[in-house]
């Protein structure tokens, strides 16, 4: 190998030898330096140069300020590898001020939002034509998919759901009992818990839970049947991915969550029992006795029905995103992650407007 070498004299530069990676690397100490620092020169000689690789002629384009100087001598072969760097298009990495930035993610974020919404009315579609062909092919109905999603999603729920309602009862009727009884209001704890429960926390958070649980094994398992290409085996066998797979999820938890709501909420009402009698010592003989008083019955009713929407909408955005993971481990995490977060900031915006829309169903007179 020919180490390279770099001539300066009054008729200009002169290179010679094998100017290349390997070459450079293995060249005296401070000769790149030497070539980067030279002046602008309008007479270069390649001529004896044997060898030139796409590194060096870069290298050498950047000395020349990125345009052919007036007079060079080169062959044929060095001039094809700096014809090919000088044909290269020159890149401009133009930092955007915080305006622009600010405006580029905020229209990303209303793209991402009309695709995902334009994805999520697409499945929904689908699932209402595929009940319309179930209803004229009963035999079709998977049967064994939809009670094994109940199970997974409801039954397996039922522990995790009754803990964490039973300690925020305790929570929340040991904070009021402390404000009531400062002001000698005891008597409207259970009207407080019946109402917050019942109503609102009861089915926002189950949803929560679920959305947790349930919606992100949701969105990892179908993530995953699509990296191991399991969704295309089964179109490929003419079989309905939504019926087989989206289908029995989104069945599943959308007449599950109502029960969930209604077991959570009757945990979270005993563990309000149980700190209202150690608070303000209330019977629960009282307080059982007392709840059907104080929360008409419709609040219960309006918690079911939150609890099936919220339920479908986060089986919708689990299957949304599971069949839009790439196939790397990547995306399937981001993807499990989105699945989650929008289904929460969805849930939160639902029990808004059911609020706007029975603000005056319910409520005691």
């Amino acid at each position: 190998m020919n180490a390279p070498i770099l001539v300066q004299d009054a008729n200009g530069v002169s290179l010679a030898g094998e100017w290349t990676l390997r070459s450079l690397m293995g060249a005296e100490a401070g000769l790149r330096g030497r070539l980067e620092s030279l002046e602008q020169q309008e007479n270069w000689n390649l001529g004896a140069v044997s060898r030139l690789d796409s590194a060096a002629a870069v290298l050498i384009w950047r000395v020349w300020g990125q345009h052919w100087p007036a007079h060079l001598e080169v062959g044929d072969t060095v001039r094809s590898t700096l014809e090919r760097v000088a044909s290269l298009p020159r890149k401009k990495v133009a930092l955007p001020s915080y305006h622009q930035s600010f405006l580029l993610g905020l229209g990303r974020l209303v793209l991402a939002v009309l695709h995902n919404l334009v994805g999520v009315i697409e499945l929904y579609g689908r699932l209402v034509l595929d009940l319309l062909f179930l209803c004229r092919h009963p035999r079709d109905i998977p049967w064994k998919e939809f009670s094994a999603n109940i199970y997974k999603s409801g039954a397996q729920a039922l522990s995790v759901s009754a803990l964490v309602g039973f300690l925020i009862g305790i929570t929340i009727s040991y904070l009021s009992a402390l404000q009531l009884k400062a002001y000698g209001a005891d008597l409207f704890i259970v009207n407080i818990l019946g109402i917050s429960i019942i109503r609102e926390l009861g089915p926002v958070l189950v949803a929560v839970l679920v959305a947790g649980r349930s919606g992100s094994a949701m969105t990892a398992q179908i993530g995953v049947m699509r990296v191991t290409e399991e969704i295309d085996a089964l179109m490929t066998l003419g079989v309905s991915r939504t019926i087989r797979v989206v289908l029995p999820k989104v069945a599943a938890l959308t007449v599950s969550m109502p029960l969930l709501v209604l077991w959570s909420s009757a945990s979270a009402l005993l563990g309000g029992a149980v700190a209202a009698y150690l608070q303000l010592d209330f019977s629960f003989y009282y307080f059982f006795s007392m709840l059907p008083k104080a929360v008409p019955i419709a609040n219960l009713w309006i918690g079911l029905a939150k609890g099936s929407v919220f339920g479908f909408l986060i089986a919708l955005l689990a299957c949304h995103f599971g069949l839009h993971v790439r196939p790397n481990t990547e995306s399937l995490s981001m993807r499990t992650t989105a699945s989650v977060v929008t289904a929460i900031t969805l849930v939160i915006i639902v029990d808004a407007i059911f609020a706007i829309f029975t603000r005056n169903i319910g409520m005691p007179s």
